[in-house]
C-alpha cells in the first residue's frame, strides 16, 4: 500500500478524467497498457469491458486527449457519422449496450478495417458475447482485442475510496479506509454508493466520519 500522504497529494483535486487521476493497479493494468501502446495494437478494434464505474470512460478520455479521435456515445451513432469518421484516425464508441442497428455497426467495423483506422469500444460485457443476429457482425465481433477491468483489488479500492473522500474535501484516517475495505462489497458501484451515503449521513449529523458512522452505512 502506498503512503497515505502521497495518495492524498495525488487525489486531492477536483474529480475529472485527467491522465494523472487514473490509478493503475492489477485490476486495470492490461486495459491501461493497451491505451498506452497505441498504435501498436494487434487488432484495429479494442473492446474494454467491465462493470459500471470501473474506469472505462476515464480510459477513453485519456485516449481521446492523446490522439486524433472522434468520441461518440452509442445512442448518438447514425449513418451520417460514417462520413465524418473518415476524417479521424481513431473512433471511440462509449457506453455500448448493443442497441444499435447491426448493419450500421457492421458498416462501422468495415470502415475501420478498410481505411486502417482504430476503434475503441467500451461496454459492460465483451462484444463477442453479445447476441448479434447478423452472422457477419457476430463473426467480426470475435476478431478484436479484449481488455477486462476486473473487480478492484485492495490497492485500487483504497485509492478509489480516498479519492472520493478527497473530492468531497473530507479528511479520513487510514484506519477507517482499511476498515471499509475489509467489509464492503468488492464492486465499483457499491463503493460509489457507499461514499455518497456516508457523506450524506455525515452532513446530516454534522459530525466527522467515524467507525460508528461507517458501520451504520455498511
Amino acid at each position: 500500500m502506498k503512503d497515505l500522504n502521497q495518495l492524498l497529494l495525488k487525489f486531492n483535486q477536483k474529480q475529472n478524467f485527467n491522465y494523472d487521476d487514473f490509478f493503475v493497479s492489477k485490476s486495470n493494468f492490461f486495459a491501461f497498457e493497451l491505451i498506452e501502446k497505441w498504435p501498436r495494437w494487434e487488432k484495429n478494434i479494442l473492446n474494454i469491458y467491465g462493470e459500471k464505474s470501473c474506469g472505462k470512460t476515464h480510459l477513453a478520455n485519456i485516449f481521446y486527449k492523446k490522439n486524433k479521435t472522434k468520441k461518440i456515445y452509442e445512442n448518438e451513432l447514425k449513418n451520417e457519422n460514417l462520413k465524418e469518421f473518415k476524417l479521424y484516425e481513431n473512433i471511440i464508441l462509449d457506453n455500448f449496450q448493443n442497441n444499435t442497428d447491426e448493419r450500421l455497426l457492421y458498416s462501422l467495423f468495415n470502415l475501420i478495417d478498410n481505411e486502417n483506422k482504430y476503434l475503441l469500444i467500451n461496454s459492460l460485457k465483451p462484444i463477442n458475447e453479445m447476441n448479434f443476429l447478423l452472422n457477419d457482425l457476430k463473426s467480426r465481433s470475435k476478431n478484436c482485442l479484449f481488455a477486462k477491468i476486473d473487480s478492484p483489488d485492495d490497492e485500487l479500492m483504497f485509492a478509489i475510496i480516498l479519492k472520493n473522500f478527497s473530492d468531497r474535501q473530507i479528511a479520513v484516517d487510514k484506519k477507517l479506509i482499511d476498515f471499509i475495505i475489509k467489509r464492503i462489497d468488492r464492486s465499483y458501484g457499491k463503493i460509489s454508493d457507499f461514499i455518497y451515503k456516508i457523506d450524506e449521513l455525515s452532513l446530516k449529523k454534522k459530525k466527522p466520519i467515524d467507525f460508528k458512522t461507517i458501520k451504520e452505512i455498511l
